[in-house]
């Protein structure tokens, strides 16, 4: 159980902590005053229009959101996570800085008058009545409120003090996000006609005939592009072409160094040997301690809580009882139970910490917490002794309340005195963070826990299988360059990959995950250059070739030209089957005229709509069928270039739906609106993204 930021315990939510945070970043002066300017831009992470974000701010939030995911998932620290998190927080750094920009642009502001209001006003915010709900009543406590900011004003700590600021401002930026959605929003609507189109679009069915001359029919050794194939192709499509962000293309080389049947052998031999010795030892949880890969906590387990091939025995075995080894992802378990009994499966708890440094000791502290217990026991509310008394910013603003909670998310000494106790009582204990008067208000459930020493043996690569897979890779590298990279991995046997498109906080090769100072050195190279090193990943060594970069913006012919090949093979052939279709279509009456002289059949299709233009057994053809709605029944179509070929198109017939009646079109009009509100935030959002200067430097620090 961690000292959790009042905020943070509130608002329970990832996205609410980063938004807390980033607005910190964006009010607060994040760069010393006096610090010269190329220090201030050496230590920035990146910048939006001309905001920075400092290394320290950023890293500080980076941190927390790790911690974060990594008790969500519960789970250890991994480069994944924490790459995650720096992801998180950046585009949140980035959407906020956008947003209050246009704020300001606007001029929208929140007076002094209606932060008070959404504090202490009849209608408070809700991240004012989430943080001062009673756990009593479960309902807002204006009392409880009232008395808090009473304290701060008082006899706050200047963290208390801080971390309302840091609320006030929350609320305040809430607030001007709001207005700027009702702008945004009151700025949409939705037509009678629109809506009538909409109904149409889902609801009209037509029924149609189509040839179809697929782009496969032409091989594409028939097809001899040129230069100004290319050029037509990337001039009719320069707009798809623009890079986000500056990217590389790289060739690279694995060499394999998993653990091999030997080292697995040799693992399970070492885990047979501890389980003989942990069968006759004495101290279960310090020869545990001593030989585990991971250091299981020696305490009282719940089922679940272990690895599933564990868990479908240890609660079934005989205190005294060695079971394993068992083999669970890449990893051999053994368990010896020292101990079982029944507990409840979760609690409801209240607690007052008291800070033993602060109060001259654990001695001290702990008549002070006999004291405040005294008063307890006498009926003094524990809540108004939590907001007087106890240290945990996070809980006090709740009366203590921690919530209800399972075995093993606190402390090994919080637990064992919640689990261990019944509800009503009030409990003194100490642990690594303090002294804490617990009051145990409810126990939910009754199931059987067994207390284990575990000791588990990772499968890892052994020295030879390590050394055989880096001579391989250090021969490589010795042989090849950036001229005949490609030359020495065919001579050698080794199979060269690419990844078309590496961005600077990429951290996976096709899947495979590289690390950092690759990327990083990626970054820095020039286009040819090989690495100067033979890189290690989890269970590889890699070495790279930098092929190409790719700037940030439009990007060249040269640059996407071989990414486009198929489709410019499928726009020359378009071309010469056109000529085909017209020539059938000429002179023919029908589609059955034309099919006759191509040697083919038309198709016939039926309930096509509009809203899904997709043909049954081919593909999504908008342009086809968008055709189809546009002609008149037994009218024929000119040629039409789509996605698998050209066709020619014929109507038979529509079928109408019902007219929409007053109340149908009502709700068709609030349908429409709603999609139409959302689109706008996210196109005004990608408009505001693609007009802003935004400056990435993540990759100099992460």
């Amino acid at each position: 159980m961690g000292l959790m930021s009042y905020l943070r315990n509130r608002a329970g939510l990832v996205v609410t902590i980063i938004g807390l945070a980033i607005v910190a970043f964006l009010l607060g002066d994040i760069i010393n005053v006096g610090t010269p300017f190329w220090m201030k831009s050496q230590n920035q992470v990146g910048n939006v229009n001309g905001e920075s974000i400092d290394y320290q701010a950023f890293n500080a939030q980076v941190d927390q959101t790790t911690a974060m995911y990594q008790q969500q998932m519960g789970g250890a620290a991994s480069p994944q996570i924490r790459n995650y998190a720096v992801q998180q927080v950046w585009n949140q750094f980035v959407s906020q800085e956008l947003l209050k920009q246009e704020i300001e642009k606007l001029g929208l502001t929140v007076g002094k008058d209606e932060l008070n209001s959404l504090v202490t006003g009849t209608n408070p915010s809700p991240q004012i009545v989430q943080a001062f709900t009673s756990p009593e009543t479960g309902t807002f406590d204006k009392n409880q409120l009232m008395t808090f900011i009473s304290q701060v004003n008082t006899q706050g700590t200047p963290e208390m003090q801080a971390q309302w600021n840091a609320l006030l401002e929350n609320i305040r930026n809430e607030r001007l996000n709001q207005k700027y959605s009702n702008l945004l929003s009151n700025s949409v609507y939705v037509t009678s006609l629109e809506a009538q189109d909409e109904y149409n679009n889902r609801n009209k069915l037509a029924n149609f005939k189509y040839l179809l001359l697929d782009y496969s029919s032409i091989k594409d050794g028939e097809i001899k592009l040129t230069d100004s194939d290319y050029k037509a192709y990337y001039d009719a499509h320069k707009n798809t072409f623009k890079n986000p962000e500056e990217s590389r293309t790289v060739e690279y080389v694995l060499f394999d160094a998993t653990p091999t049947a030997n080292d697995t052998a040799a693992t399970k031999s070492t885990i047979e040997q501890l389980k003989a010795e942990l069968v006759a030892s004495k101290t279960d949880s310090l020869f545990a301690a001593v030989n585990s890969d991971t250091k299981h906590p020696f305490t009282y387990i719940r089922k679940g809580q272990v690895s599933p091939a564990l868990d479908s025995v240890i609660f079934n075995a005989a205190v005294g009882t060695t079971v394993g080894p068992f083999l669970s992802n890449g990893v051999f378990e053994i368990a010896k139970v020292v101990d079982s009994k029944f507990s409840p499966d979760s609690v409801q708890a209240s607690h007052i910490l008291l800070n033993a440094t602060a109060e001259g000791g654990v001695d001290k502290a702990k008549v002070k917490a006999d004291s405040i217990k005294g008063l307890i026991q006498k009926g003094e509310s524990f809540a108004a002794l939590a907001v007087q008394f106890s240290v945990d910013q996070g809980s006090k603003v709740n009366g203590g309340d921690l919530g209800t909670f399972p075995r093993g998310q606190m402390v090994p000494e919080f637990d064992e005195a919640v689990f261990g106790g019944k509800a009503g009582d009030v409990i003194i204990v100490n642990s690594r963070y303090g002294t804490h008067i617990i009051k145990i208000e409810k126990q939910i459930g009754n199931s059987k826990i067994v207390k284990a020493a575990i000791v588990d043996k990772a499968i890892n690569s052994g020295k030879a299988t390590t050394e055989a897979a880096y001579t391989k890779a250090n021969n490589f590298f010795g042989d090849a360059n950036d001229k005949n990279f490609t030359e020495i991995a065919s001579k050698q046997g080794v199979n060269v990959q690419k990844v078309d498109r590496v961005v600077a906080m990429d951290n996976n090769f096709n899947g495979v995950e590289v690390p950092r100072d690759l990327i990083r050195w990626i970054f820095e190279a020039k286009k040819g250059a090989i690495t100067e090193k033979v890189f290690d990943t989890e269970q590889n060594f890699i070495i790279a070739r930098v092929v190409d970069v790719q700037p940030k913006g439009n990007l060249s012919l040269e640059a996407v030209k071989p990414h486009i090949e198929a489709q410019v093979k499928n726009e020359v052939k378009a071309k010469m089957l056109t000529e085909k279709m017209n020539n059938a279509l000429n002179g023919s009456s029908s589609i059955d005229q034309a099919a006759q002289k191509l040697s083919k059949t038309a198709v016939a299709v039926e309930n096509i709509v509009l809203a899904n233009p997709v043909l049954p057994g081919i593909a999504l053809e908008p342009s086809v069928v968008g055709t189809a709605f546009g002609l008149q029944p037994n009218k024929l179509s000119k040629t039409v270039k789509g996605t698998q070929g050209v066709y020619a198109v014929q109507v038979t017939g529509f079928v109408n739906p019902a007219e929409l009646v007053a109340s149908d079109m009502a709700n068709q009009k609030k349908q429409l609106l709603g999609s139409k509100t959302q689109r706008a935030w996210a196109s005004i959002y990608q408009a505001l993204q693609n007009k802003a200067d935004i400056d990435d430097n993540r990759i100099r620090f992460y």
